[in-house]
């Protein structure tokens, strides 16, 4: 039995009528146990007699004997229950928790208060509630401390009903003298209609907290992004700076260097001069020394004989007119500094289009080219990156979206707002077309690609890269063919700008635009000319430059 028991919970010996261990249980005819007193009661109450579990009806009322099984249990888990309350070591109460009422000395914690007795109780005191079939009915709640303030003060009843008129806990009293004909309901009516709007106030204190998480999320996404562009600024503005300081020093470095080019040649020049004159110097003074020598001689042989080679001077250079002029130095670091700042204006422009290239393609987008558009000679890649002229029409459905006129072809993405940015290779190509089109742009007719007719473009065309801003090519001054164009789109500002991606150059730049509507990536390999332009158009990933 105690094996039994002690695998069975406290629910399977409560009645469905009271709620409560089962007094003196006994079994319906369909199988379900109650408290002889419960169903006895609720038979005197309704009728026909029905089960009020199963609701099966019975049209005569059953004899109902006490189930001994049940009662042998229920008996049993009641002793379990009082020696395991006896055995137990209760927890004496702490600051903050209700005390046992009924407890003398240490004060245990209790574990529920009645609210007809109007008394705390501790585990062992409470025993009587759940045994005693006179105080099994008393209502029981969680602990609660000043029960005395669960009592009317004019009546002296337990407050049970609410006054929705006046808005306060009223008793049974106060609803026949005070509040008389005011809109008065049960308080666990009114408990349960609070505690649904304090739910629906936790849910939206809740959805308030995690709108403000994301906001703060947001925040921090926005000082992280910030970050990481002061990073980049930052590591452009060295970058920038370092060029500049290593271009002034390799300037700095020349001038020196040719100053100090024109001093050596002159300081050769001297050295050259110098040395003649030392050499003319010598010879003077060795002919000087013969003089002296016969001049102090009294041997008149000697003077006659010698006298035409001594009389005149050993042959010498003029040198009234030979002179050592020093260069001028005069406007070398000012002619220097003209050509470093026409060096740094060319620098700058190369290094703030690497800056504005790095920044524009920090908005690339993942182009693929739309097969539903494609003008039937053209052959696409599966994966939808490449496009050339097959030189042969493809019998393909005729729709809205597929160009009729024109080797062109639109990409599936697009930019309605915001900004957008891709990059195609046309290297090996001798002819092509690149840049956006407008989404309602004319596709089936012969048209010019210009801004009038929903296009904004360049293109290579007889060697030239050329724009076609009012409908005809116009030539721009592009030094070099690039191998790889970038296109970038700014929706809000209104501009449509090409680089030279290898290059970090410029090439073009639509201003001013008035875009409405879907902008979609335009391509046009243009005609094969027999293989002399099969190379394909190809949509390359972006890596910074």
């Amino acid at each position: 039995m105690a094996a039994a028991s002690s695998s069975l919970s406290e629910d399977q010996f409560l009645c469905s009528i009271c709620l409560d261990v089962f007094t003196d249980p006994v079994s319906t005819p369909c199988g379900h146990n109650f408290c002889k007193n419960c169903i006895t009661e609720h038979w005197n109450i309704n009728v026909p007699y029905q089960c009020p579990n199963c609701k099966k009806i019975f049209y005569t009322r059953p004899e109902l004997q006490v189930n001994i099984f049940v009662s042998e249990m229920v008996s049993h888990f009641r002793q379990s229950a009082q020696q395991r309350a006896s055995s137990s070591e209760q927890q004496a109460a702490e600051p903050g928790d209700v005390p046992c009422d009924v407890c003398t000395g240490t004060k245990v914690k209790a574990l529920k208060s009645c609210l007809v007795c109007l008394v705390s109780y501790c585990e062992t005191h409470l025993e009587p509630h759940l045994t005693a079939s006179g105080l099994k009915r008393h209502q029981l709640i969680d602990p609660v401390e000043n029960l005395e303030g669960r009592m009317c003060t004019k009546h002296d009843k337990l407050l049970e009903l609410f006054c929705k008129t006046d808005q306060m806990c009223v008793c049974m009293l106060c609803t026949v003298l005070d509040h008389k004909s005011h809109d008065v309901v049960p308080l666990k009516e009114e408990y349960e209609r609070n505690l649904a709007k304090l739910g629906w106030t936790e849910d939206e204190i809740q959805q308030m907290i995690e709108e403000r998480r994301l906001k703060i999320q947001e925040f921090k996404d926005s000082v992280s992004i910030s970050r990481k562009n002061a990073d980049r600024e930052i590591a452009n503005c060295n970058h920038v700076f370092t060029e500049l300081k290593e271009a002034i020093e390799r300037n700095q470095a020349k001038v020196i260097e040719s100053t100090e080019e024109k001093h050596r040649m002159t300081e050769k020049q001297a050295e050259g001069f110098i040395k003649e004159l030392e050499q003319e110097i010598s010879e003077l003074k060795k002919r000087s020394s013969e003089l002296v020598q016969v001049l102090f001689s009294e041997d008149h042989l000697n003077l006659v004989q010698n006298f035409p080679s001594l009389d005149a001077a050993p042959p010498t250079k003029n040198w009234t007119q030979v002179k050592v002029c020093p260069p001028s130095y005069e406007g070398t670091v000012r002619t220097t500094v003209d050509q470093l700042v026409e060096m740094f204006k060319n620098e700058m422009k190369k290094l703030l289009t690497n800056i504005e290239l790095k920044t524009v393609q920090q908005s690339a987008v993942d182009v693929t080219l739309d097969p539903d558009t494609a003008h039937p000679r053209l052959i696409l890649s599966e994966d939808g990156k490449q496009v050339h002229d097959g030189a042969v029409w493809k019998d393909l459905p005729e729709t809205p979206k597929r160009f009729s006129h024109g080797l062109c072809v639109l990409g599936k993405q697009f930019v309605s707002s915001g900004r957008f940015y891709f990059e195609v290779q046309v290297k090996g190509k001798t002819k092509w077309g690149l840049g956006v089109a407008r989404e309602s742009a004319n596709r089936k007719q012969l048209f010019s690609v210009s801004p009038q007719n929903g296009y904004w473009t360049i293109g290579l065309m007889n060697e030239i890269i050329s724009h076609s801003l009012t409908g005809s090519l116009v030539p721009l001054p592009q030094k070099s063919k690039p191998e790889k164009v970038g296109v970038f789109v700014d929706y809000d500002e209104g501009l449509v700008s090409f680089y030279d991606v290898d290059a970090a150059a410029l090439i073009y730049t639509y201003t001013g635009c008035s875009f409405t509507g879907k902008l979609h990536p335009f391509f046009s390999p243009c005609a094969n000319q027999d293989g002399e332009n099969s190379a394909p158009l190809i949509i390359c990933p972006v890596n910074p430059t």
